[in-house]
């Protein structure tokens, strides 16, 4: 049986849902990072709610409007990241290196797939250990492991296939 606060919590996010995700879609690229921006907010909410208040909606809203940011501004720090990196390569073995390619490759793809990908080459990380990261079964890993790398030899040019095997990829 349902305690009154966690009935409470399940009337406030049947309510307010809608609301926010809305809120929220508006303000980030993608539905994706939409509902998990949403869902975060319900997720500090229980934490931070005392039973002698209900959260209102522009309580909801000023989390999400934070978590937003928070978004925002992790984006822009992976983005300079992946620009740095590239820039690396560039100074580093020239324009037209495979290295170049192998960074636009990982670029282009979704974060997902370039999270997997770095947590195996960069990291080190055997599926059993990526399943742990990801909380997913080691076959699941396996599965999105085997995406991540087909989906990147699609964004790769055809000559940079060399450095790719090289690497296992």
């Amino acid at each position: 049986m349902l305690s009154e606060r966690e009935l409470a919590f399940i009337a406030i996010h049947k309510d307010s849902y809608p609301s926010v995700f809305k809120f929220v879609c508006r303000r980030v690229e993608s539905v994706d990072v939409a509902e998990e921006i949403a869902a975060d907010v319900y997720r500090i909410v229980w934490q931070k709610w005392s039973d002698d208040s209900r959260p209102d909606l522009p309580y909801l809203l000023t989390v999400a409007r934070n978590l937003v940011g928070n978004a925002y501004r992790s984006r822009d720090r992976r983005l300079a990241l992946q620009e740095k990196l590239r820039t690396t390569a560039v100074q580093r073995f020239g324009d037209d290196s495979e290295n170049v390619a192998v960074q636009d490759a990982l670029e282009s793809l979704r974060e997902k797939d370039r999270d997997i990908l770095q947590m195996a080459y960069w990291d080190g990380l055997g599926t059993a250990d990526i399943a742990k990261v990801l909380q997913c079964s080691e076959s699941a890993a396996k599965v999105r492991l085997h995406r991540a790398r087909t989906a990147f030899r699609k964004q790769l040019p055809a000559g940079a296939n060399s450095t790719t095997q090289k690497m296992g990829v």
